[in-house]
């Protein structure tokens, strides 16, 4: 019988990635007065967040734009569940 396969991206969840996403305004370098709009998303460990960083780095290496502004948000996916104590039980009929 085969060994039953783990999904990549929920391994990496149980592993404490969560879904990361980087909205990068930035110019161009032709036509510097409209922003434009980039949005990078990944899985990445909070609250370092290593992924866009080296994006970021390497947006700012090799590209021309030059970055305006960058907004990131991340949300995860597996956490805790929340529950609360019950002091009784009530039966309806």
């Amino acid at each position: 019988m085969p060994e039953p396969r783990i999904d990549d991206a929920f391994r990496r969840q149980l592993e404490g990635f969560s879904l990361t996403t980087a909205n990068i305004l930035y110019r161009m370098s032709d036509r510097p007065l409209p922003l434009q709009s980039y949005l990078w998303q990944d899985w990445d460990l909070a609250p370092k967040f290593p992924q866009p960083s080296k994006f970021l780095d390497f947006w700012a290496r090799e590209l021309d734009g030059p970055i305006h502004s960058v907004e990131v948000a991340h949300h995860e996916m597996i956490a805790p569940a929340e529950w609360k104590r019950v002091d009784g039980i009530f039966r309806l009929h």
